[in-house]
């Protein structure tokens, strides 16, 4: 069993804990997510486990249904498709924004998030570089400034990763090895044109490197954070 989580913090512990394990595509879609074996892996109340599904069912990465439960969400081919353009539409807009409002501390801090991506990619933890990806493309969001374009990206991330999951070919990684690197040099130059052009070309790979005629492996929650049993 893993370690209690702290009473004030529970809701949103398990909520992340939830949220990173789709992010990092340790909870493949389709996953069934039983309240009661979540509940006893993380050692808080069901209803704790039950508000942070109901969150994730508001950001569309886990569908509950009636007398059937909760489950990591499965995206059609066609709906993802429209995630794939509805992403693209937004991020295109968001790296014009983080041009105009990204400080010398934003660049900082965004480039260290691209040294936390490269450094699990060279450890071949591509789950972790996967996740490390979502989080520097929310961060230009931030940078941004827009709310509503930082929620629709949490949300839009997530069902990314779950598509990469599902549809992925094998034909290379969905954010290639310096296009994060390049990204932010033109942000940090305050060019909205080449920015978009890179964010532009760059979200293409994703969908570039997807088959939309396969299907996931399904792993068990017992599976899927094992690694958070060692203690």
């Amino acid at each position: 069993m893993l370690q209690s989580l702290g009473k004030q913090d529970a809701p949103m512990d398990a909520y992340r804990q939830l949220f990173d394990g789709i992010l990092s595509q340790r909870l493949s879609p389709g996953t069934k997510l039983n309240e009661v074996e979540l509940a006893e892996l993380f050692n808080v109340s069901r209803t704790l486990i039950r508000q942070a599904l109901q969150r994730l069912q508001l950001e569309q990465v886990v569908e509950i249904h009636k007398n059937r439960g909760a489950y990591v969400a499965s995206p059609t081919p066609d709906l993802a498709e429209q995630i794939l353009l509805a992403r693209n539409i937004i991020e295109l807009a968001v790296v014009k924004l983080a041009c105009k409002h990204c400080t010398q501390a934003d660049a900082l801090y965004l480039q260290q998030m691209i040294n936390l991506e490269q450094s699990a990619i060279d450890q071949g933890d591509m789950a972790t570089a996967l996740r490390r990806s979502g989080e520097f493309h929310l961060q230009l969001a931030i940078v941004a400034g827009n709310q509503p374009f930082i929620h629709a990206l949490r949300g839009l991330i997530s069902q990314t990763s779950l598509i990469i999951t599902m549809y992925n070919h094998g034909g290379g990684n969905a954010c290639a090895r310096d296009e994060h690197s390049h990204l932010l040099e033109a942000v940090k130059c305050g060019d909205e044109s080449k920015a978009q052009e890179l964010m532009a070309h760059h979200l293409g790979h994703i969908k570039q490197g997807c088959d939309f005629t396969q299907s996931p492996q399904v792993a068990g929650l017992q599976v899927a954070f094992a690694h958070l049993n060692a203690s």
